[in-house]
C-alpha cells in the first residue's frame, strides 16, 4: 500500500448511481458509486457474484455482448460522458481491460499478442519502444517471446495479457481478478510490476479482486461490493485494519464469513440512495 493525497489529484474515472440490468430483468448493480483518482490503484473488493466483473464492463461498454446494460447512473471519465462510446473508442481514449481469465491468443507467440494490443496506433517506431519497455517490466516475456502462449504458464500469459493492454498507452487500466489461477509468489510479482508501472509511468488501475489482503497491501483505496451493492469503501489502510473487514474478507478471527448486512454494529454508508 502506498500514500495518495486524493485533493492533489484529478477525478480520472467517476462511476455515479449505475445500475446494470441483464436480459432486461435480472438487477446486478443497484447503484454502484466509486471514484478513480488519476495515478491511483483503487481495488475493489468482494466475493463470487458480487458484481466486480459487471462494474468493470459497464466502464468499459463490454456487456453488451452478455446482453447487459446500464439503466440508470452515469460514467464520467476526464470529465465526460463514456456510457455510450465503444469499447474500441474507449481504448483511443485510454480505457483498457484486461479480462478475467487472461484470454491470450492461444496459437499466436507471446510476441503476437503483445502486438495485437497496439492495433489503434501507427507509429512503428514508438510501437517498437514500446515493446521493448514492456519486455523491461515483464523479462519472463522477453524470455517466451517466440513461444506460443498455449505453452506458455498461467503466470506468464497473466503477464502478457497485462503487457498486451499497455501496448495501447493507457490511461486507465481495468484489472480483473490478477492472482485468479496464480501460485502466491506469482501473485506478488504481478502485483509489483502493477505497483512500479503506477510509480514509474503514471497508469492508474482500477482492480477487481477476490484476494483482499494482497489488493489493499498494493491499493490506495478500497471499496467493498456485496450483491452488487458498495457496503464500505475508505483508504486501504484502514479496510485492511478494520476488525470487520479481517473477519469476513481476511479469514481471520471467523470460521464462518458473514455478511455485513447481518452485522447490527456495521452502519453501511448508503451512498447509493443520494
Amino acid at each position: 500500500m502506498h500514500d495518495m493525497t486524493d485533493s492533489a489529484r484529478e477525478t480520472l474515472l467517476d462511476v455515479n448511481g449505475i445500475e446494470v440490468i441483464y436480459n432486461h430483468v435480472i438487477l446486478v448493480l443497484k447503484g454502484v458509486s466509486l471514484t478513480v483518482p488519476e495515478k491511483g490503484i483503487v481495488a475493489l473488493l468482494g466475493g463470487n457474484g458480487a458484481g466486480k466483473t459487471t462494474t468493470l464492463r459497464a466502464i468499459s461498454n463490454l456487456l453488451r455482448g452478455e446482453r447487459g446494460e446500464v439503466t440508470k447512473g452515469y460514467i464520467n471519465y476526464l470529465g465526460e460522458r463514456i456510457e455510450n462510446l465503444s469499447p474500441s473508442e474507449l481504448v483511443k481514449r485510454g480505457v483498457v481491460q484486461v479480462m478475467e481469465g487472461r484470454h491470450c491468443f492461444a496459437h499466436l507467440t507471446i510476441e503476437e499478442n503483445l502486438l495485437t494490443g497496439a492495433y489503434t496506433r501507427k507509429d512503428r517506431g514508438e510501437i517498437a519502444a514500446n515493446l521493448e519497455k514492456i519486455y523491461n517490466y515483464f523479462p519472463r516475456l522477453k524470455d517466451r517471446r517466440k513461444s506460443q502462449a498455449a505453452y506458455t504458464s498461467g503466470g506468464e500469459q497473466q503477464m502478457c495479457a497485462i503487457g498486451r493492454a499497455l501496448m495501447s498507452n493507457p490511461r486507465l487500466v481495468l484489472l480483473d481478478e490478477p492472482s485468479m489461477g496464480l501460485a502466491p509468489q506469482l501473485v506478488e510479482e504481478v502485483f509489483n510490476i502493477v505497483l512500479e508501472l503506477n510509480q514509474k509511468e503514471g497508469t492508474t488501475f482500477l482492480l477487481a479482486e477476490q484476494n483482499t489482503n494482497m489488493a489493499l497491501k498494493y491499493a490506495d483505496y478500497g471499496y467493498i461490493l456485496e450483491s452488487g451493492r458498495i457496503v464500505m469503501d475508505g483508504n486501504a489502510h484502514d479496510l485492511a485494519t478494520n476488525q470487520d473487514v479481517k473477519e469476513f474478507y481476511l479469514g481471520v478471527g471467523g470460521d464462518e464469513r458473514i455478511s455485513f448486512r447481518n452485522v447490527k454494529s456495521y452502519k453501511r454508508r448508503k451512498r447509493w440512495l443520494a
